[in-house]
């Protein structure tokens, strides 16, 4: 009779290894509160960090014109509130308009023609804003004025970058359009829109 063959012995520190292995993997893949968010947990990261500097920077606003209500009043006038009015509508067709290639994606569709549209309504954004930048510098008004026009340029200007880095993300997202890079490029777009829904009534509006 033939011997049976002998079954194969996996050593010990093999098995030991698998099982380090695989709980270093699920450690690394594990990223708390953030796992149950859409897209790539280290976007959220940078997205709360960026709202954190908004968050200060607009603090920082709203004390400087409590300690100055008159001067920032005075300045504030001269802003054109009818282009901040016309941006805001534009943020609002653009953020829709992403939200709509992420649908369009998850039902198995490219979603670039929406993303398209958002990155046109983000450089229309930008246009409208190089206006108004324009036509303030022409009526005297620069970032070495006094204190508003100070933090206004620097927070609608750093609000400004963000819309062009986002116009960047969604054109990148655009090419390589799988459902986790398109909420990725939203989630970062989105941001942009919430961010300029309080610079606006906050910088323009409230007195």
């Amino acid at each position: 009779m033939s011997a049976a063959p002998r079954p194969a012995i996996r050593p010990a520190n093999a098995v030991g290894d698998e099982s380090v292995s695989e709980t270093a993997a699920g450690a690394e893949e594990s990223w708390g509160p953030l796992d149950g968010l859409p897209g790539n947990p280290m976007m959220w990261i940078l997205i709360l960090g960026e709202l954190a500097v908004f968050g200060a920077l607009l603090t920082g606003f709203s004390v400087a014109r409590a300690l100055d209500p008159s001067a920032f009043a005075a300045s504030q006038g001269h802003l054109h509130v009818m282009l901040g009015s016309v941006n805001t509508l534009v943020l609002l067709s653009s953020g829709w308009l992403a939200a709509v290639a992420l649908e369009q994606v998850h039902r198995g569709g490219s979603g670039r023609l929406a993303l398209v549209g958002a990155m046109a309504s983000g450089a229309v954004f930008v246009a409208v804003k190089a206006i108004e930048y324009a036509d303030l510098a022409s009526a005297g008004y620069g970032l070495e004025g006094d204190r508003f026009f100070t933090l206004y340029f620097l927070i609608t200007g750093f609000h400004a970058l963000h819309v062009i880095m986002g116009i960047a993300v969604l054109g990148v997202v655009a090419i390589w359009n799988e459902a986790c890079n398109v909420e990725t490029g939203t989630a970062f777009w989105h941001m942009v829109d919430l961010i300029w829904l309080l610079v606006f009534p906050i910088v323009y509006l409230v007195r």
